[in-house]
This record gives structure tokens, C-alpha cells and sequence, in this order.
């Protein structure tokens, strides 16, 4: 399994909780030194807990599941409050 592969499947596991609130996530990108690079979509994109999801939720799941990464950054975050 690869590295976009393994990702996927981590967020497979919080991808529900997202969907419940409207939302969900895309992978935008891994870069070469395993940055994972992801869309916030739906109400996730707007939401003011969005950086708390973010946070304890999505980087958390990927990081658990795939150690190799090294970070985890949405391209459109909004700003925490």
C-alpha cells in the first residue's frame, strides 16, 4: 500500500464525523518530504472549529496511522479565532 493510500485510509476513520457536520476532506497533495497536504471541504472549509478538527482530529488519525508523515496542513484552514 502506498503513501496516499495509507493516508486515505486514516481518513477513513474520522471521514464520518466529518460528513455528520456537513463537511469533509480531500488530499491535496504528499509532498516529498511527507507533508500531507489536504482540503477542507463542505462546512469543515468555513467552520470556526475547523483548526480544532484539524488538529486533534484529522492530524492525529494520519499521524497514528502513518508515522512516516511529518505534518499535516490544510490549504484553506480558516483562521483560528
Amino acid at each position: 500500500m502506498n503513501l496516499t493510500e495509507q493516508v486515505e485510509q486514516a481518513l477513513e476513520t474520522i471521514r464520518p464525523y466529518l460528513i455528520a457536520d456537513g463537511g469533509d476532506v480531500a488530499i491535496e497533495e504528499i509532498t516529498e518530504d511527507k507533508v500531507v497536504k489536504l482540503k477542507l471541504l463542505g462546512n469543515c472549509g468555513s467552520c470556526k472549529m475547523s483548526f480544532m478538527t484539524m488538529k486533534a482530529g484529522i492530524e492525529q488519525a494520519i499521524m497514528k496511522a502513518v508515522p512516516e508523515i511529518t505534518s499535516v496542513v490544510a490549504v484553506n484552514l480558516a483562521e483560528p479565532v
